[in-house]
């Protein structure tokens, strides 16, 4: 990992735990019940796209050895023919769920900076995963969005229809 890579991820690191740690200061049950459970609605929603990509790389990316993310093979199948980022989509929408939580301005800005901060990895990813696999995943580019899981879900029935 390089330096720009190590800044950027810290940063992430710092900014998401800076909002979970506010929105758990300032966290007030009192607020309006159907925002507070919309937000939990959104968290249960990233747990879903934060943990499948861990079963799907280990059982069709070809890992050996290292972590799950060190993939050998690219992977479009399961959660990867929705988002191409499913894991970066789930800090996204805690980042999204936690200021309806508990609507205070800190942590929603806190979760500007920290979506920031997961765009930035995202576009640094995207050009790894080009040098990586070239053209294949050039070609995945054009079919399924980086994080839009909603036009991914449109686009996929889509392709299955055809």
């Amino acid at each position: 990992m390089n330096r720009k890579s190590l800044r950027i991820s810290l940063f992430l690191i710092a900014a998401n735990l800076g909002q979970i740690a506010a929105a758990w200061l300032l966290y007030d049950p009192q607020a309006n019940a159907l925002i507070i459970n919309l937000g939990w609605g959104v968290i249960l929603l990233s747990a879903v796209f934060g943990w499948l990509p861990i079963f799907t790389f280990r059982s069709r990316g070809g890992v050996k050895g290292r972590g799950y993310i060190h993939t050998s093979v690219l992977v479009d199948t399961g959660v990867y023919s929705i988002v191409r980022h499913p894991q970066y989509l789930a800090i996204f929408l805690i980042n999204i769920a936690l200021p309806l939580i508990t609507r205070h301005w800190l942590v929603v800005i806190l979760g500007i900076i920290g979506a920031g901060a997961i765009c930035l990895s995202i576009f640094k990813e995207e050009k790894e995963n080009l040098q990586k696999f070239g053209d294949a995943y050039r070609n995945y580019q054009s079919e399924v969005p980086r994080i839009n899981f909603l036009l991914g879900l449109f686009r996929l029935i889509r392709r299955r229809r055809n």
